[in-house]
C-alpha cells in the first residue's frame, strides 16, 4: 500500500513540473523582447566565409537584417548572403580610411581570437568539480599587440616613398620607358594591386631616377676610391638616330678579391662640330670628376679616337701631374675587336660585287619550290653531299656573310651547272671570282674565330689576346706572299692598317701574355720568330726590357706608381714636386741595394717552368694563391690583366655599323640619359653579385 502511494506521489510531482515548464514557454519574457529590438548581435559564423573581402568586414544582425560593417570606417553595408560581395569590394576600393592599413594586423587579431583558451572544460556533477588535473603550462597567456605595433605576415606596412623608388629602380634596371607610368594598363594594374599607391607622373619619375643616380654614384665613387691598384678606362663612341654623339667612359679594374670589375662612369653627349681639343678636354674633365686621372694604368680608345692628336693631348695633360708608366708606352691601347672589324670592312668593300652576285644567286634558287628542286638535282649530279642549306646573309652582320660565302662555295659546281642550263640565271660568277671568294672565305672564317674568342670570354683579361692577334698577323703575312695579284694587293692594304694597331699595342699584348703562367716568355719567342724571322731577337729584347722596366717601377715604388693610398705612397708630407725630384734617388737605392744572392719576383717567376695548360685554369685563382710568393709582381699583374684590350661584346663585334642609342632614350635630356645608363649598369652589377643564380640583366643600350 505504501509503495502505491509513493508511486502516485512521484507521478503528481512530475505532472506539476511539466505544467510549470509549459507555462514558462508560453509566457514570453519582456526583457528578451527588448534585447531583440535594441541590441546588435555578432553572428557566429557556422562556417568560414570563403571570400577574402570578409577580412575587412564584421557581419552583424539587427532584428531580421544582416549588415557588413567595415572595420576601417565602420560603414554599414548589406551583409545578406543574397547580396554577394561585389558591393563590399567596391567599397574597399573607395575607403579612404584604409590608407596605410596592414591587412595582416586584422588576420593576426582574428587568429588570436580564434585561438583564445576558455576555462569551461570543467564537468560539474552534483555541484562538485570533476577530479581532473589541467596543467598550467597548457594555458598560454600572451599580451595583446599594442595599437601602434605592425604585425607582419609575409608583408610590410605600405610605404609610398619606398614604392616610388622601387618603381624607378625597376624602370632603370630593365630599360622601361619613363612614359609607362602614363599607360592606362599600368595604372589599372597598380590600382588593383595597391589602391593607395599614388603613381608618379612622368616628370616626377624622371626626378626620382636622377635621385637614385646621385645616390648610386656616391657608392661607386667610394668603391673606386678605396682601390689599392690602378684603373684602366675604355672610351667608346655612340650615335643616335638623330645623329647625336655620345662618349661612354667605362672603368675596368681587378678588385682586392681578384675579380674583374667594370663600371660605366659617364655617358656624355658631344657636339659633332667640336674640335679634337674639345673632345680631349671632355675626357680629361670626366677623369678629374672621378678623381682617377692620377691613378690610370691605361686608356683603351674606340673608333672615335683614331686621331693620334686627341690621345696625345690626353697623355700630355695626365703626364704633367704624374709620369705615366713606362713613359706612356702602355697607356694608349686600341680596341682589338674594332681593329679586326676595320680589316673585315676592307675585305667586304673589295669583294662587294662578288657578295652581291652570291646574294642574287641564292635569291634566284630560293624563288620557287620548282627552282629549288631543280638546283638540288644539279647538286646531286655534281656529287655534292652537303647538309647545309643555302641561306642569305644579314648585311649588317659580317659573320653571317662569312657563313653564306662558305656555304655557297660548297655548291660551286651546282651553280656552274645552273649557269650552263638556265639562261635566265644571270648572277653567275666567273672562275676567277670563285677563286677570289675561296681566298676571302678562309680569311673571314679565321677572323670570325678570333673575334669570337676574344669577345665571348666571360672574363676577358688581357692575357688572352696576344696569341689570337699573332695568328691574325701571321695570316696577313702569308696572304701578302700570294701569287694572286688580287689577294696580294688586298692583303697589303689590310696589313698596313694592322701595323698601326700592332705598333701601338704589341708591347701591352706581350706583357699581358708573359704574366700568364702558362705562357711567360716562351710564347713571345714562339710567335716573334714566326713573325719577324731573323730580326726576332731584337723585338724579343724590346719586350723583355719593357716588362723589366715596368716591374722596376713597381719594385722601387717610384712616383709613377705611388698615390695617396697605393703602393709605395709617401707619408713625408713633401709636395709632389719634391717627390718627383727624388725619383732618381729611389732608383739609386734600388740598384745599389741588390745583393748578389737576391732574386726579384720577376726573375723567380720567369725562371720557373710554365704552368700546364688545361681547360680549368683560372688566372685570377692562380695569382691570388701565388701573391705571397710574388708580392710585387702580383700587384703589377693585377693592373696589367685588368686592361680592356677590347671594349665590345660579341654581338656588337660582328655588326658592320657602330653603336646606336635607341629612339626612346635619344629623345631624353642628356643628363637623364647619363643617369639612366650609368645607374642601370651599377644596379645590374648589384643584382648579379647578390643573386648569382639570376641570369644577367642585359644592358638596354646595346641597341643597334
Amino acid at each position: 500500500m505504501r509503495v502505491v502511494l509513493i508511486t502516485r506521489l512521484y507521478q503528481s510531482i512530475e505532472i506539476i513540473f511539466l505544467l510549470n515548464l509549459v507555462l514558462q514557454i508560453l509566457t514570453p519574457s519582456p526583457t528578451a523582447h527588448v534585447m531583440e529590438i535594441t541590441s546588435e548581435t555578432v553572428i557566429k559564423k557556422p562556417k568560414r566565409l570563403t571570400s577574402v573581402v570578409w577580412n575587412h568586414f564584421e557581419r552583424v544582425k539587427k532584428a531580421d537584417i544582416c549588415y557588413a560593417v567595415c572595420v576601417h570606417c565602420n560603414k554599414r553595408l548589406s551583409g545578406s548572403s543574397n547580396s554577394g560581395t561585389t558591393h563590399l569590394r567596391n567599397h574597399l576600393m573607395r575607403c579612404l580610411k584604409r590608407s596605410n592599413y596592414d591587412v595582416s594586423q586584422l588576420l593576426a587579431k582574428r587568429r588570436k581570437k580564434d585561438n583564445t583558451v576558455t576555462l569551461t572544460s570543467y564537468n560539474f556533477e552534483e555541484g562538485q568539480p570533476k577530479n581532473e588535473h589541467i596543467p598550467v603550462a597548457a594555458i598560454k597567456f600572451e599580451p595583446g599587440p599594442k595599437r601602434e605595433e605592425v604585425i607582419s605576415i609575409g608583408s610590410t606596412k605600405f610605404d609610398q616613398e619606398r614604392s616610388r623608388m622601387d618603381l624607378a629602380k625597376m624602370i632603370i634596371l630593365h630599360g622601361y620607358p619613363l612614359a609607362m607610368v602614363d599607360h592606362i594598363g599600368f595604372k589599372v594594374f597598380v590600382k588593383n594591386l595597391q589602391p593607395m599607391f599614388d603613381i608618379a607622373t612622368n616628370s616626377s619619375l624622371e626626378l626620382d631616377c636622377i635621385t637614385i643616380y646621385e645616390k648610386e654614384k656616391k657608392k661607386v665613387y667610394g668603391t673606386i676610391g678605396k682601390l689599392s691598384g690602378r684603373i684602366s678606362v675604355a672610351v667608346d663612341l655612340w650615335n643616335s638616330p638623330e645623329n647625336a654623339r655620345y662618349l661612354c667612359l667605362t672603368a675596368h679594374y681587378i678588385d682586392e678579391e681578384w675579380k674583374l670589375q667594370k663600371k660605366i662612369l659617364n655617358f656624355i653627349m658631344i657636339d659633332a662640330a667640336h674640335t679634337e681639343d674639345i673632345h680631349s678636354e671632355v675626357v680629361i674633365k670626366c677623369l678629374m670628376d672621378w678623381d682617377i686621372e692620377r691613378r690610370l694604368f691605361s686608356m683603351t680608345f674606340g673608333d672615335l679616337f683614331t686621331s693620334d692628336d686627341i690621345v696625345s693631348r690626353i697623355k700630355d695633360h695626365l703626364s704633367q701631374n704624374r709620369p705615366l708608366l713606362s713613359d706612356g708606352k702602355l697607356f694608349d691601347v686600341r680596341c682589338a675587336a674594332h681593329a679586326l672589324k676595320l680589316l673585315v670592312g676592307d675585305t667586304m668593300e673589295v669583294l662587294s660585287e662578288v657578295i652581291h652576285k652570291i646574294r642574287e644567286s641564292i635569291r634566284y634558287v630560293k624563288s620557287t619550290q620548282t627552282m629549288q628542286g631543280k638546283f638540288n638535282e644539279l647538286a646531286q649530279q655534281a656529287g655534292i653531299d652537303n647538309q647545309k642549306n643555302l641561306l642569305a646573309d644579314c648585311p649588317t652582320r659580317w659573320n653571317s656573310t662569312s657563313v653564306m660565302l662558305e656555304t655557297a662555295l660548297t655548291y660551286r659546281a651546282a651553280f656552274s651547272l645552273l649557269q650552263e642550263h638556265d639562261s635566265a640565271y644571270t648572277a653567275g660568277l666567273s672562275e676567277e671570282e670563285w677563286e677570289w671568294m675561296n681566298s676571302i672565305t678562309g680569311f673571314l672564317k679565321l677572323f670570325v674565330e678570333i673575334t669570337t674568342s676574344i669577345t665571348s670570354n666571360k672574363s676577358p683579361t688581357s692575357n688572352i689576346y696576344f696569341p689570337e692577334i699573332c695568328d691574325a698577323h701571321l695570316q696577313l703575312i702569308e696572304w701578302c706572299k700570294s701569287s694572286d695579284e688580287f689577294v696580294r694587293s688586298m692583303a697589303l692594304k689590310m696589313k698596313a692598317k694592322f701595323e698601326i694597331y700592332w705598333n701601338k699595342c704589341s708591347l701591352s699584348l706581350a706583357i699581358a701574355a708573359i704574366l700568364d703562367p702558362r705562357f711567360k716568355m716562351p710564347l713571345v719567342h714562339y710567335y716573334y720568330q714566326e713573325i719577324y724571322g731573323s730580326s726576332a731577337d731584337d723585338h724579343i729584347k724590346e719586350v723583355s726590357d719593357g716588362v723589366r722596366e715596368l716591374f722596376n717601377e713597381y719594385m722601387i715604388g717610384s712616383t709613377s706608381v705611388s698615390f695617396d693610398h697605393g703602393v709605395g705612397s709617401s707619408s713625408s708630407g713633401m709636395g709632389s714636386d719634391s717627390r718627383d725630384r727624388l725619383k732618381g734617388f729611389d732608383k739609386f737605392l734600388h740598384e745599389t741595394s741588390q745583393g748578389k744572392n737576391s732574386v726579384s719576383d720577376l726573375d723567380k717567376y720567369l725562371e720557373e717552368p710554365v704552368f700546364p695548360r688545361n681547360y680549368d685554369f683560372n688566372i685570377f685563382t692562380w695569382w691570388k694563391v701565388h701573391t705571397p710568393r710574388y708580392p710585387i709582381l702580383s700587384m703589377m699583374a693585377q693592373d696589367v690583366l685588368g686592361v680592356p684590350m677590347s671594349t665590345v661584346t660579341s654581338e656588337l663585334a660582328f655588326r658592320t655599323g657602330g653603336r646606336v642609342l635607341d629612339q626612346y632614350r635619344s629623345s631624353l635630356s642628356s643628363d637623364t640619359v647619363q643617369a639612366l645608363i650609368c645607374t642601370q649598369d651599377w644596379l645590374r652589377t648589384e643584382v648579379e653579385e647578390s643573386s648569382p643564380s639570376i641570369s644577367a640583366v642585359p644592358l638596354c643600350i646595346e641597341a643597334i
